[in-house]
């Protein structure tokens, strides 16, 4: 009898720590509940298309093939563009794409509204834009010629001034200024079916401005900007764009879809082309800033 008072003392003390403890890890549970709020998709998302030289004469657009985009919705955090596949981000909900394919075509174009949470919304623009504008064949003979890169060995292959100018004039980097940077084993090829291949080389690291780095391409990654503002080692993977040519104005640029770029990442996807020859090419964007950014790029490795 001894012995089954103690056997049922001790399951009665293991059964009621049970419930006690249970009881603890239920109100822990309820006391540590969070709140996200709430998160609700995009609604009311808009897009309109401007073909450029659009008027009453050219009701399909100038001919370069040009249309800026705009977005908007409520409740969205950021924004992505889809066409043919590529996708392009876009902060701010307006983008410019240029369409190559000659004569009058008719495209459409996804803008994607990102919320909260990752919910999304969408909403189409069906439009026709006119392209009559041809690229010299030894302009594309030169591009789809072996791999480009940043010729470092050069004074001015890298540079800013005005957005208008044909020279950086207000800094120019002397030959391999930008050595402890991830720029100088990029290489770029262009193929003569309209893609276009960014490898970053062994390093794995792009150089470029750090405001439209982490709003193009992903945060800061763990990288510390520098004293201008610039990460000079950035993490980033091989990938892949598609690239045309254009002439707005009768000034031949080299548009790239999705984050297509060249030499230091500033936001912009079109590059002016200044002077040009088989081997060597003097490009001008836009950059982020609204600074003038000067390249230049060679094929001889």
């Amino acid at each position: 009898m001894k012995k089954f008072n103690i056997l049922f003392k001790t399951l009665f003390t293991s059964l009621t720590l049970l419930f006690l403890v249970g009881c603890e890890i239920d109100s822990f549970a309820e006391d540590d509940e969070y709140s996200f709020g709430d998160i609700t998709a995009p609604t009311n998302v808009q897009i309109s298309a401007a073909i450029v030289g659009k008027d009453a004469d050219n009701p399909n657009g100038d001919g370069s093939g040009e249309v800026n985009f705009s977005g908007s919705a409520d409740n969205a955090i950021t924004y992505k563009y889809v066409y043919d596949g590529v996708e392009t981000l876009s902060p701010d909900g307006n983008v410019k794409m240029t369409f190559s394919k000659l004569g009058l075509n008719t495209y459409t174009v996804t803008i994607v509204a990102i919320g909260k949470g990752g919910t999304t919304s969408s909403q189409a623009v069906t439009f026709e834009v006119l392209v009559t504008y041809t690229p010299p064949a030894e302009l594309i003979a030169a591009l789809t010629t072996g791999k480009w890169r940043v010729k470092a060995e050069e004074w001015m292959h890298m540079g800013v001034g005005p957005t208008n100018a044909d020279f950086p004039i207000w800094w120019q980097a002397q030959a391999f200024d930008k050595a402890s940077t991830g720029m100088y084993d990029d290489r770029y090829t262009f193929h003569a079916d309209g893609k276009f291949g960014f490898d970053v080389g062994p390093d794995g690291q792009i150089f470029g401005k750090a405001d439209p780095m982490e709003a193009d391409l992903g945060g800061d990654r763990g990288q510390e900007r520098n004293g201008d503002n610039e990460y000079t080692n950035y993490p980033y993977e091989s990938f892949d764009a598609t690239w045309s040519i254009s002439a707005p104005g009768g000034v031949e640029t080299i548009n790239f879809s999705g984050l297509g770029f060249m030499g230091f990442y500033v936001g912009s996807h079109d590059y002016v082309i200044l002077s040009r020859s088989s081997s060597r090419m003097v490009l001008r964007t836009v950059g982020s800033g609204g600074l003038g950014w000067f390249w230049i790029i060679t094929n001889d490795n």
